[in-house]
């Protein structure tokens, strides 16, 4: 990823950010994480985002998550290259998503269908992995819409309701600036940020 204009001259910063998506109308996410009861979704611009949320705290966590920025803006999809992998899959459909939030931004211990290159910009994320085979151990939802998604707390789990979780192995990682991490399809993945953060998902199938 050095090489890519994100990492160099066109470095992504919150002035740049201002600069070329500021007036944009986005959607985000507000909570710290899609499984709280009190988890919603607003429009707002990246200008206001950009001070709502990540230049101050906020009792509520608010996330640009899995959004199609790139196709939004233009110039800011200049300034990234879609991985050569991606290219060996069986469909030509590459989705790029955008990640961007304050220090604190979680992703719930989950997986999705397809492959994917998570690709970090800006900031520094936690990642704990685990394999498809220990799925019964992670306590997926039973209901239809979160059924890939674990009702276990990661970082603080309620070993009483979840006592199987503890025995699952996992890996654990920091995803740095410059650092591009490939997740299998069906790889459970937990992320929390550590700082400000910007993330590029590239998934393919």
């Amino acid at each position: 990823m050095d090489f890519w204009p994100a990492m160099e001259e066109r470095r992504w910063s919150v002035n740049y950010l201002r600069k070329v998506a500021g007036y944009r109308t986005v959607p985000i996410e507000i909570g710290s994480k899609y499984t709280d009861d009190a988890w919603s979704q607003s429009l707002t611009t990246i200008n206001e985002f950009i001070d709502d949320y990540i230049l101050k705290p906020n009792k509520a966590a608010g996330y640009l998550a899995q959004y199609q920025l790139f196709q939004q803006i233009p110039q800011l999809k200049n300034d990234i290259i879609i991985p050569d992998y991606c290219h060996l899959g069986t469909c030509d459909d590459i989705n790029v998503n955008a990640w961007f939030g304050p220090l604190g931004t979680i992703s719930p211990l989950h997986y999705d269908p397809d492959h994917n290159f998570l690709s970090q910009v800006v900031g520094s994320k936690y990642i704990r992995l685990y394999e498809e085979q220990v799925t019964s151990s992670l306590y997926p939802y039973e209901q239809e819409l979160l059924f890939n998604t674990s009702q276990v707390d990661v970082e603080k789990p309620d070993l009483k309701r979840f006592p199987v979780f503890s025995s699952a192995p996992y890996v654990e990682t920091i995803l740095e600036p410059g650092s591009m991490l490939y997740l299998p399809p069906r790889m459970w993945h937990y992320i929390r940020s550590l700082s400000t953060s910007f993330s590029v998902s590239f998934w393919w199938k």
